[in-house]
């Protein structure tokens, strides 16, 4: 009966259901697009290293602007190469300890220049705090971190700019700073990262005894990275590790600490609590929509009720009860708007795909977001169809015949 009535009344039933459509359409599409971002840029902070330390002399929660006391970390020692070991020995609880500097400079290549390449001059066990794929050739072996060989591995912008492709890439020399290196392998594409990250696409490793001959470390932006072990969170490690690097740097219990040990996972906590109000105003949005079309499902179950007066009054006539009535009447509103739902439904898996192609990361609709469309479809059309459907369950069966 409700098709029929769907399909008997076209555009009144367009008109009533198009506020359901809108609503739903603005709730998940802005739920589903900052999900999708909110992924997107967790995973990117996940590659940062996970359950990870960075040592640094900078507090990166403090933020800027004229109240950073930039004069207190100014003063703090610089994070050094030969703490790796001593934090080794005396943290149990880390598990991988890596070095790292770095410089943006120039890559020359026969008589080609690339400008603004990042060089990363890494310790061994970078790689197992920050993974990577690699496309072609090989990572830097233990025994050319060891020895300070003169080993590349480049990113792919870099291989295919400056040396053709990945492929080819393999082999090649390349001039650093007037130093010559060799390129041993090219890292798999990872795309733009919107936090910005390593950046390995426009980027070269070095192993650190290397990098240091061509880099000023104090100038390169020195960093201690601590990986904590699988059964260690990350606050127990910044525990553990406070006391270390306080005894490393011998400093007295009253002085206070010299260095600062940023936690990944904080940045992430971080990153949540912004999108929470995103979806708030998604949800906003959302609600006066789903209000105008309540209203029109209100209204299109009004006339429905004023149609259907003598089928009621038949219907209560051979026996049919108040509860039969009214859940016929909620049944139908409710499957109204669930046909609105699955309409803007439909419209945000278009959106979903159009902005798949325009952004750099996949944008999706959750099952949980769909599950939670159904059932605001569900609930707003019983709320929606309660007074007609009440309307309709209290009619005399003698008027309502008669009202034919």
């Amino acid at each position: 009966m409700a098709l029929q009535e769907l399909w008997k009344n076209k555009l009144r039933t367009f008109l009533s259901l198009f506020g359901i459509t809108i609503g739903i359409f603005c709730i998940i599409g802005v739920l589903a697009t900052v999900n999708s971002l909110e992924q997107n840029i967790q995973n990117e902070v996940k590659a940062l290293g996970q359950n990870t330390l960075y040592l640094d002399k900078w507090d990166y929660s403090a933020g800027g602007g004229p109240d950073f006391p930039w004069w207190k970390y100014v003063k703090r020692p610089l994070p050094k190469y030969d703490e790796l070991k001593q934090i080794k020995e005396r943290a149990p609880g880390a598990k991988y300890v890596a070095f790292k500097i770095q410089v943006t400079d120039n890559i020359s290549f026969a008589d080609n220049v690339l400008s603004g390449a990042t060089i990363y001059g890494v310790s061994n066990e970078y790689q197992f705090i920050q993974p990577v794929d690699i496309a072609a050739g090989r990572y830097i072996s233990d025994a050319e971190f060891e020895y300070g060989n003169n080993a590349a591995v480049v990113g792919s912008e870099i291989a295919e700019k400056l040396l053709g492709n990945a492929e080819t890439a393999i082999g090649k020399i390349i001039t650093i700073r007037g130093k010559k290196c060799v390129v041993v392998g090219v890292f798999k594409k990872q795309g733009k990262s919107m936090i910005g990250g390593w950046g390995f696409d426009e980027s070269v490793v070095l192993p650190y005894k290397f990098a240091r001959s061509i880099m000023d470390e104090r100038r390169a932006d020195p960093l201690i990275m601590i990986q904590g072990q699988d059964n260690l969170t990350s606050k127990a490690l910044k525990d553990d590790l406070t006391g270390v690097v306080r005894a490393i740097h011998k400093l007295s219990p009253t002085q206070e600490d010299d260095f600062t040990l940023n936690d990944i996972n904080d940045f992430s906590s971080a990153i949540s609590s912004a999108f929470v109000s995103l979806n708030i105003g998604g949800w906003a949005i959302a609600a006066l929509s789903l209000i105008v079309g309540m209203f029109g499902v209100a209204n299109i179950m009004f006339v429905t009720v004023r149609e259907r007066t003598g089928q009621i009054g038949l219907k209560k006539a051979v026996g049919a009860k108040k509860r039969i009535i009214l859940s016929e009447f909620l049944i139908e509103s409710a499957f109204l708007c669930i046909i609105g739902g699955l309409i803007g439904l439909l419209l945000v898996f278009i959106l979903t795909q159009a902005l798949t192609h325009i952004l750099d990361f996949p944008v999706y609709i959750s099952s949980s977001n769909m599950a939670m469309a159904i059932s605001i479809c569900i609930v707003v059309g019983i709320v929606a169809g309660f007074i007609p459907a009440s309307q309709a369950a209290k009619m005399d069966p003698v008027v309502a015949i008669r009202s034919r």
